[in-house]
């Protein structure tokens, strides 16, 4: 199981908002959830995503595409991954790790 930290940049959008095209991404991950492939959390910065490497390629890929399918010419998508074999974790396990030595 892999997480991986993406953003996808549309440029040269008519204004600087772009959280339409942030939606958009959002239901293709839903999509892709709904299917029980992956999890992902929407952050005010980037989207996390869980899964199978493969898929995850197959879903960065998708959302990589929205913003062309809605008219934009350019688009910048940064990815970083991590994907930890020695031992199978969530993203929340990560979480509540770190919350277990907040509390000691």
């Amino acid at each position: 199981m892999a997480i991986v930290d993406v953003t996808v940049i549309p440029i040269g959008t008519q204004t600087p908002s772009v959280s339409s095209y942030v939606a958009d991404i959002q239901r293709i991950l839903k999509k892709y959830e709904e299917q029980g492939k992956i999890q992902y959390q929407l952050t005010p910065m980037n989207t996390l995503i869980e899964g199978e490497l493969p898929v995850l390629f197959e879903v960065i890929q998708a959302i990589h595409e929205a913003p062309f399918n809605a008219g934009i010419q350019r688009v910048a998508t940064n990815i970083r991954i991590d994907d930890r074999r020695d031992v199978k974790r969530k993203m929340q396990d990560k979480i509540n790790r770190v919350n277990e030595l907040l509390q000691q």
